[in-house]
């Protein structure tokens, strides 16, 4: 699966209501490669029509710069996608400014993609519809999917989507930021929790420093991740496709790679770890007590509260 490159960082741009709509929706979808209707609708007009979306993307669709797939055994849901026009179009918008967008050039491409992506952006909706009842910011760019870190060695650390959010709490405000794994229960337990191992490795990782210029002893850099982030983000792993028993057992497994890799285990000390239920994100918010810890005093808490 292609990746955004580290670079990418935070979107410095955020469409509005005072932008065109039509904009809106390419914009949304080169970010997130593809969303369903309704998924457009509650990201970009969750007050008004349906229809009001819907119009739209189908006349954008009739100048050949989106394309859609309709997904099995759903009434006839559309996934739309952008065509190569449309990732033309849109390559150097600056809200997408490291990020270019790229074209999925048949409806098999769309739907072997279908299933995680969307998902992926169920878990984005979550966040932004919690974020406009809180009164905080987070756009529909502030959530970016497939971002791509090195480990040096041609090893990469691929986060499913880095999220960018800031609190509002009466006058003060808190800018979070989180490593998002979405797990869809397609890879064995013990694969997804080594993905921790990975973070861990991330955290820790300091390329050496080269002085060129001045011969003698080299100074050691800062960590990799400081070129991209001030604090190390948070890692929130969101569970689905299971029973809730089995998801808790998964649970218990990253719980577990927690407690007993060293690497990981100092990375716990620094940086706050959480799991959650994709069910328990839209019933309840993510803003609710649902995220247990991987590490520290057992409890659900709102991801927010989540500390090493």
């Amino acid at each position: 699966m292609t990746s955004t490159p580290a670079a990418a960082g935070p979107s410095r741009f955020t469409p509005s209501p005072l932008e065109p709509l039509p904009h809106q929706l390419l914009a949304a979808l080169a970010q997130h490669r593809m969303a369903t209707t309704s998924q457009l609708h509650q990201l970009l007009r969750p007050d008004a029509s349906r229809q009001t979306v819907s119009r739209p993307l189908n006349q954008l669709r009739g100048r050949g710069l989106l394309s859609h797939v309709v997904l099995p055994n759903s009434n006839r849901t559309r996934a739309w996608y952008l065509t190569s026009d449309g990732a033309r179009l849109t390559r150097d918008w600056p809200g997408l400014h490291g990020r270019p967008p790229y074209p999925i050039t048949s409806a098999t491409a769309a739907s072997m993609k279908t299933p995680h992506t969307l998902t992926t952006l169920r878990a984005h909706l979550a966040f932004a519809a919690d974020a406009r009842r809180r009164g905080d910011e987070h756009g529909p760019l502030d959530w970016t999917p497939e971002v791509a870190h090195p480990l040096g060695d041609r090893e990469r650390v691929i986060a499913d989507a880095v999220l960018h959010y800031t609190l509002n709490d009466g006058r003060q405000r808190r800018k979070l930021r989180a490593f998002i794994e979405i797990d869809r229960t397609t890879m064995s337990s013990e694969r997804l929790a080594a993905k921790l191992i990975d973070y861990a490795r991330f955290w820790s990782h300091h390329p050496p420093a080269v002085n060129r210029r001045h011969p003698g002893p080299r100074t050691e850099a800062g960590p990799l991740w400081q070129r991209w982030y001030p604090l190390y983000p948070r890692i929130l792993f969101i569970l689905t496709g299971a029973s809730p028993h089995r998801l808790a057992r998964r649970i218990e497994d990253l719980q577990d790679m927690t407690a007993q890799h060293p690497h990981v285990a100092a990375l716990a000390r620094d940086v706050p770890l959480g799991a959650a239920t994709l069910d328990d994100l839209e019933a309840h918010t993510p803003s609710a007590p649902v995220w247990i810890p991987l590490a520290g005093s057992p409890g659900p808490r709102p991801w927010h509260t989540l500390h090493p």
